[in-house]
């Protein structure tokens, strides 16, 4: 655990609305000397507000830059929030012009890191914490191409909410991307983990027709899908809806770092298979199932290679996670916040649950994303 002077201030609440939560929220922040940047989450029902909300905390805590976002849940210490208005917020002392905060990221790419300091524009980015509006049809792209232009490893998710999307990044926002990215000058330790496993071998996509397989293998693609989800659901595939991925393996690594894609649909008269992404021929692609089981194991997994991996105290934490994990996945509510709790202690956290999480220059679906602040 850190020092106390290091150790980020943090505190969540429900309310009946937006004034009560963060009133109840900011009494519990005790931030350290000199705290200069915040993370905000606050739940859909809060959308509207959000304004509100970081005008308050900075008036309260003296931080004038918050980033953050919203969420059909969020996350603290411990605990999930769903279905109520709820804040959850998290200040700390960063080292001064190592950080820069951003609410858009423009085409130009020289003149939008000459904006956040000379370590940006001279490609020293380290790390950013970044939130993303998940309508915007160049999400895909756009990631990657922030990644590579500030020469950074990202984290942080697609917003998700049943209303109004909003984001902070000092102020109020609803730019396709924003956040904040750090110089190597501030340490963090991040890790992911999956929430499928594969049930089959990685296969080639052969011929293919914008987002439809068409053949796998040289094979019709849904017949070689049948294959790998074995013969009972093959035969009533009804039951693979929201059971049943396919995913893409990462370059360059074997079957455990892959992203997971929703099925679109299937055509059992031309054997087709449709995607919820473009696919290329030539592409790796396997298939999955959503496994409460396999995201414990694997959730323990990466908790243990944090926990080695923080050599220094860990100061605070963020944390991404989909919208199909948490109790959908873990069974009891908070479940899957406790289990953080339990392993790396009551270390301050706050986080969301994702349209979609981003981990280094991915956008992945049913994984969590966990970075701890050293």
């Amino acid at each position: 655990m850190a020092n106390n002077s290091d150790r980020f201030g943090y505190g969540h609440a429900t309310g009946g609305d937006w004034r009560s939560a963060t009133a109840a929220c900011a009494a519990q922040l005790k931030t350290p000397a000199g705290a200069n940047l915040g993370f905000v989450y606050i739940t859909d029902a809060l959308a509207g507000d959000l304004d509100k909300i970081i005008a308050h905390l900075a008036d309260e805590t003296g931080v004038a830059d918050w980033v953050g976002t919203t969420g059909v849940g969020i996350c603290a210490t411990g605990v999930e929030y769903f279905d109520v208005p709820a804040v959850a917020a998290m200040a700390g002392r960063f080292p001064e012009h190592e950080f820069s905060v951003f609410d858009h990221f423009s085409d130009d790419h020289e003149s939008f890191l000459g904006g956040l300091g000379p370590w940006a524009a001279g490609g020293e980015g380290h790390f950013a914490v970044i939130h993303a509006d998940p309508r915007d049809p160049e999400m895909m792209q756009s990631v990657p191409e922030l990644a590579e232009a500030a020469g950074c490893f990202l984290v942080g998710g697609l917003a998700s909410s049943r209303g109004v999307y909003a984001q902070a990044a000092g102020g109020l926002t609803e730019g396709p991307l924003s956040g904040v990215i750090f110089s190597g000058e501030v340490p963090v330790a991040t890790a992911l983990t999956q929430g499928c496993s594969p049930i089959g071998p990685v296969h080639e996509v052969t011929q293919c027709q914008d987002n439809v397989a068409i053949e796998i293998d040289g094979r019709p693609a849904l017949e070689v899908f049948k294959d790998d989800i074995g013969e009972v659901l093959a035969h009533d595939l009804q039951r693979v809806a929201g059971y049943i991925f396919a995913a893409f393996p990462v370059a360059g690594s074997d079957r455990a770092d892959y992203m997971v894609r929703n099925l679109a649909g299937l055509d059992e008269a031309r054997g087709l298979l449709a995607i919820g992404a473009p696919l290329e021929e030539g592409q790796r692609i396997m298939f999955c199932r959503r496994d409460g089981q396999t995201a414990r194991d694997d959730l323990a997994r990466m908790l243990a290679d944090l926990k080695r991996r923080a050599t220094t105290p860990i100061k605070g934490a963020v944390y991404f996670t989909c919208l199909g994990r948490g109790p959908n996945m873990f069974g009891a509510p908070s479940a899957e916040l406790e289990a953080i709790r339990d392993e790396l202690g009551d270390v301050p956290l706050v986080g969301f649950f994702c349209n979609g999480e981003i981990s280094h220059n991915r956008v992945y679906s049913y994984t969590g994303v966990l970075s701890l602040f050293l």
